[in-house]
């Protein structure tokens, strides 16, 4: 199995490479958007202007022998920008179906926030069915499919926050910070030039990504870690015993969603570790970025300062580790 594993990623330093050529540090963002690769979820970035999100985004996707598209969210956008819509042929007196630019292997929608919900809303179907409804007919997605969306902080000017059905079919939620003192040093001296270099080549092809992905769902979870997962996300809930007590600070706990992809997330980062199984330490380094999305807090741990990173924390110094 190990030897599987071994196989199946050895595109991996490759991918890493071309995405070093770009993006300096970012490290963690860089594994992260992997783990959404290798495991079929959609991530979702939140950070200021200016940290190489969208760079990032669309360096993987160069990476990939697949089809691109990205879309710049803005208030005035339309479903039918989307998603495409039905164009009527006076010659033939029949409308036929003009696809939109969610038709593609890898999606960017960039400040997916700055777009009012209708236009959100029309990620829905495309992100949890893979397909996508025009005029009664339905159109199937391409294969691999993953949007990769960028949004600012909700507290900036003119952004509208994500309805909570929208949010949740994200399977990653990654908050980006800023680099570092060495890093911005790096930044600088690669990129404070009228032209610089950002050219990479594509390294792996698609069928290299869904052979990848077999591996991962290969990979071995045990009925404790398993047991582990479901007590963590009960946690978030307040219905596991040995949980925090979160009555006043947490509205509405994970989705079983959060579950599931949880379990997927960290096959995954246990693919990129070169291993066969999952491990509790596993699950823990993953968990913030599958979680912190999906809990709705009270009025109570906002007056308290307190956010969703915090409260996954203390879930999980609280739950006990197999």
């Amino acid at each position: 199995m190990s030897t599987n594993i071994n196989a199946a990623g050895t595109w991996v330093p490759r991918i890493r490479e071309q995405i070093g050529r770009v993006v300096v540090g970012q490290q963690y963002l860089v594994d992260r958007l992997l783990v959404g690769l290798l495991a079929n979820g959609h991530v979702l970035l939140e950070g200021v202007p200016g940290l190489a999100k969208t760079l990032s985004v669309r360096t993987l996707a160069q990476t990939v022998h697949a089809g691109f598209s990205r879309i710049q969210f803005t208030p005035d956008l339309l479903p039918a920008d989307i998603v495409g819509t039905l164009i009527y042929d006076p010659k033939t007196g029949d409308y036929n179906a003009k696809k939109g630019p969610i038709f593609a292997n890898f999606v960017l929608a960039d400040e997916i926030n700055r777009a009012p919900a209708k236009v959100q809303s029309a990620l829905l179907e495309a992100m949890q069915e893979r397909q996508v409804t025009l005029g009664g007919e339905t159109h199937k997605l391409p294969t691999p499919f993953l949007v990769l969306a960028t949004q600012n902080p909700i507290d900036q000017e003119g952004t509208y926050p994500l309805p909570e059905a929208q949010i949740d079919r994200f399977m990653l939620k990654l908050n980006i910070g800023y680099p570092s003192r060495e890093e911005e040093r790096k930044i600088l001296d690669a990129m404070a030039t009228t032209s610089p270099k950002l050219e990479v080549e594509a390294v792996i092809t698609q069928e290299e990504i869904l052979a990848a992905r077999q591996a991962v769902d290969a990979i071995y979870v045990a009925d404790s870690v398993r047991d582990y997962i479901v007590s963590l996300v009960l946690a978030t809930r307040g219905q596991q015993p040995d949980g925090p007590d979160l009555s006043k600070l947490v509205q509405f706990g994970a989705s079983p969603r959060a579950t599931i992809n949880l379990t997927l997330a960290a096959k995954a980062w246990a693919f990129l570790q070169g291993r066969d199984h999952v491990t509790p330490q596993d699950i823990k380094d993953i968990a913030p970025d599958v979680l912190r999305h999906r809990l709705i807090l009270t009025y109570e741990a906002d007056a308290e300062g307190l956010d969703a990173d915090t409260i996954v924390r203390r879930v999980l110094d609280a739950v006990r580790v197999p």
